[in-house]
């Protein structure tokens, strides 16, 4: 018996046995097909929401970063959070202009601040409208797309005229068939004429990013003060200085606030990096839980394929006999064994694999959960189901291996 002949035979052998008993081979591959369903998905997960984030949820860029009166990345703690609240002043103008004129590595500097309002068009109103003060340069800092019009000038921002720059939701509910641009609103009360429409953006976990208007933020001081609420966002000269831009601006800003230099920070700087390992560190403990629960799964699905094929081994005891009597050698005998066992956890990987796909299918496609199922995931996932049979196969296919054939051939078929 060549080696290609045997491994077609026991090829054919393995298929015929799945195909010979279904509910006998799905029982025997539930762990497998658990086990990498469960990978695949977690994985899928992982893989969506990290596509998720870089697109969508941060719009710094991966050159930009915010300075914040607060900020928590990672875990919520209410004690800090009252901590900072008492020990972080707000964020002021004077600061602004004092790092905008002080910096040597920030390109661009800009403020915003931030209230929900109402928006009122001829009696149809809409509440919970995310409101902006911008500065005019955070269109280019944000990179915000614009479909009609344009984004604020500087001439705006100091004559603090009333005009808006509106997000697509805003369009679509009050002008829906026509151009928005040259319109009038009114914000709390006040009107506005909207000089721009934004690109729509989606949303995030259900929430969108297109409920919004966006004012110069001098009229925003004008209209509501200046006390509270503001954040600046930057952009490096150039990426490989984003880290030494947010130190000067750290260094700017303690400066100002003649800190010493055994005082912490009263004030906090967030970037696309600290985010991104943020949500690394989240990833990460939920893929090593994911590991334990698909370790335990792909062992006992292991176990069950061994005892399988340990039954499998003594229904065809007399088959092996004749086999090692017309020439067959014990590498024959046990190749055969393993690579059936071998294709038998494959094919619970292959089915796992088709489960959740249509998991990621109907989720992506009826949720606000983004996944994404990566190649990698399917190649791991099937690569390591057969080599769970591979594994657990070695001990039924030596003892096929060790028959002796004179023995074997005693026994009944």
């Amino acid at each position: 018996m060549t080696g290609n002949s045997n491994i077609r035979e026991a090829f054919s052998v393995a298929v015929g046995s799945l195909r010979g008993s279904l509910l006998r081979s799905f029982l025997t591959l539930l762990g497998i097909i658990l086990a990498t369903t469960t990978l695949i998905a977690v994985m899928s997960i992982i893989h969506g929401m990290d596509l998720y984030i870089a697109q969508n949820v941060s719009d710094m860029g991966a050159d930009g970063f915010r300075v914040l009166r607060m900020a928590f990345v990672g875990n919520w703690d209410p004690k800090k959070y009252l901590e900072y609240l008492r020990k972080n002043p707000e964020l002021t103008r004077e600061e602004f202009a004092f790092i905008r004129q002080q910096s040597k590595l920030v390109k661009e500097i800009g403020m915003q601040t931030f209230r929900r309002t109402d928006v009122t068009i001829s009696g149809d109103r809409l509440d919970g409208v995310a409101l902006q003060g911008v500065s005019p340069n955070m269109a280019s800092i944000t990179n915000t797309q614009i479909v009609s019009g344009r984004f604020f000038a500087e001439t705006d921002n100091a004559r603090h005229l009333l005009v808006a720059f509106i997000g697509a939701d805003i369009k679509d509910r009050f002008f829906p068939n026509v151009d928005a641009v040259g319109k009038s609103i009114s914000l709390g009360g006040r009107p506005h004429q909207i000089v721009g429409v934004a690109k729509a953006q989606g949303s995030v976990f259900g929430q969108s990013r297109d409920n919004f208007v966006m004012i110069p933020i001098e009229t925003y001081f004008k209209s509501y003060g200046a006390r509270k609420g503001i954040g600046y966002m930057a952009t490096a000269i150039e990426h490989s200085y984003l880290a030494q831009a947010q130190d000067e601006v750290r260094m700017l800003i303690r400066a100002h606030r003649h800190l010493r230099p055994q005082q912490d920070d009263t004030f906090a700087i967030l970037s696309s990096d600290s985010l991104s390992q943020a949500w690394d560190q989240m990833t990460g403990a939920i893929a090593a839980t994911a590991l334990a629960v698909v370790s335990v799964f792909m062992i006992v699905g292991g176990v069950v394929i061994m005892n399988i094929m340990l039954a499998v081994v003594t229904e065809r005891t007399h088959e092996i006999g004749i086999r090692k009597s017309v020439g067959a050698r014990r590498s024959d005998i046990l190749w055969q064994f393993l690579i059936e066992s071998s294709v038998l956890s494959g094919t619970g990987g292959l089915v796992g694999v088709a489960i959740a796909w249509l998991i990621a299918v109907i989720v992506s496609s009826s949720t606000p959960v983004p996944m994404a199922m990566p190649i990698s995931s399917v190649v791991i996932s099937v690569t390591l189901s057969s080599a769970v049979g591979l594994f657990f196969g070695i001990y039924p296919a030596r003892q096929a291996a060790k028959l002796d054939p004179i023995e074997a051939l005693r026994v009944d078929k």
